[in-house]
């Protein structure tokens, strides 16, 4: 049996450094897929830099945002998908107490036919920003389109030997980490998610330095960029003969 990875970077379209990020992660390291934020101000040029670069693509199913410069809003007009300035509640719990899922499901139906129009195909998959909003919402967009969500607190969904997250480790922590983690692989498929963006002056200012997600923003993402992109990491890949591939390709 052999060993698979996919190796996932989360939030492309959320702003141009991200999408430089997931480009450069593709290109010069070992990434293999990306998952899209439909209703930011930048997945206009992620949908062209997806089909310029042949970057599989799904939808992180967008029903929160949580930074307190860089803003969006729902495509649709549902009131309970709404914060006081009409843009996306801050928190999933937040999110949670007030959705209706009738309005998150028409929300989360307007991504996905954005995406189509911009892209010319479907989705790879789904998963969610930030945490589980609306479960019923998402399975019920995953039965309509017949696309798995890529976790399995929803269904239909994907089946990973393993699940493993990158960036909230220390910048630090993450080369060896990841060199570990290649060493450990065993036969079958696992998914590693991570978050990659470029440093730029963009990235650092989208939330304040008290924000509680504060290193979301530009430190682990700067780390997450450099590790993939690690000339060890693509030897240990090649050593191991761990196979590098996307959902699309199960």
């Amino acid at each position: 049996m052999d060993t698979r990875l996919v190796v996932q970077s989360d939030d492309f379209g959320m702003c141009h450094a991200v999408n430089e990020g997931v480009v450069e992660a593709f290109t010069n390291g070992i990434l293999t897929q990306a998952s899209t934020m439909v209703p930011c101000p930048w997945f206009p040029e992620a949908a062209r830099l997806a089909t310029d670069h042949g970057i599989p693509a799904g939808i992180h199913l967008t029903l929160t945002c949580d930074w307190d410069y860089l803003r969006w809003r729902p495509l649709t007009a549902g009131p309970s998908l709404r914060d006081a300035e009409g843009d996306f509640p801050r928190t999933v719990r937040g999110a949670r107490e007030v959705i209706d899922h009738d309005e998150a499901l028409d929300e989360l139906i307007a991504q996905v036919e954005k995406f189509r129009a911009a892209l010319g195909s479907e989705p790879t998959h789904f998963d969610t920003h930030m945490g589980v909003v609306s479960r019923r919402s998402y399975q019920a967009v995953c039965e309509r389109y017949g696309i798995a969500f890529i976790y399995p607190n929803v269904d239909p969904h994907v089946s990973f030997d393993s699940i493993s997250g990158l960036s909230e480790r220390s910048a630090g922590e993450k080369l060896p980490w990841v060199l570990d983690f290649l060493e450990r692989l065993t036969p079958g498929t696992h998914l590693l998610v991570t978050h990659c963006a470029v440093a730029s002056a963009e990235m650092a200012a989208v939330t304040s330095p008290d924000s509680p997600v504060y290193r979301w923003s530009q430190e682990y993402r700067e780390s997450d960029l450099a590790t993939l992109t690690a000339p060890e990491v693509r030897a240990a890949v090649e050593r191991r003969g761990i196979a590098l591939v996307a959902v699309r390709d199960l």
